[in-house]
């Protein structure tokens, strides 16, 4: 049996994996709480996507948008964060075991840098601090794309973990 089987497996038999698995209300309010945090990071996090696109609120400048919403999208994320943890020690050794964990952790991944790369360097960029247009330099736009690309498949990805 690998390391890290058995690393699940006594994550999952711990109290906590076990009294939030066993739980009538655990983890049931853990995953609705799970649910609420990522419609508010990633819903909120595609609105500013699409206003990256060029597709909604266009007369809204970019940068604006993205100051007011991006510390609600992070609240969002933290939530999401903790509440993950949870569900992860409740049925480690499922999830460990299941083919979709490497697609999700590889679209986590690739979403975070995709993030990261838009917020220290495209976000940082004189086109986007100082512009009011409708449409964004193409390589803001393609983030935005990517975003939501990239976000679609955490989302699906993560619900296949229970199913594959």
């Amino acid at each position: 049996m690998s390391i890290l089987l058995e690393l699940a497996q006594g994550l999952q038999n711990s109290g906590l994996g076990t009294a939030l698995a066993e739980s009538r209300y655990a983890f049931p309010l853990v995953e609705g709480t799970h649910l609420i945090g990522l419609s508010i990071a990633v819903g909120l996090l595609f609105l500013i996507d699409l206003r990256l696109i060029g597709v909604f609120l266009k007369q809204v400048p970019a940068n604006t948008l993205l100051r007011q919403l991006l510390p609600i999208v992070l609240a969002g994320f933290a939530i999401i964060f903790v509440t993950g943890i949870l569900l992860f020690v409740s049925e480690a050794e499922t999830i460990i075991a299941s083919s979709a964990l490497p697609f999700k952790i590889l679209f986590l991944v690739l979403g975070g840098l995709n993030a990261l790369y838009f917020e220290f360097r495209l976000s940082r960029e004189p086109e986007f601090q100082n512009s009011s247009a409708a449409i964004l330099p193409d390589r803001v736009r393609y983030a935005g794309y990517a975003s939501i690309v990239l976000w679609v498949l955490v989302i699906i990805s993560g619900r296949l973990l229970a199913y594959i």
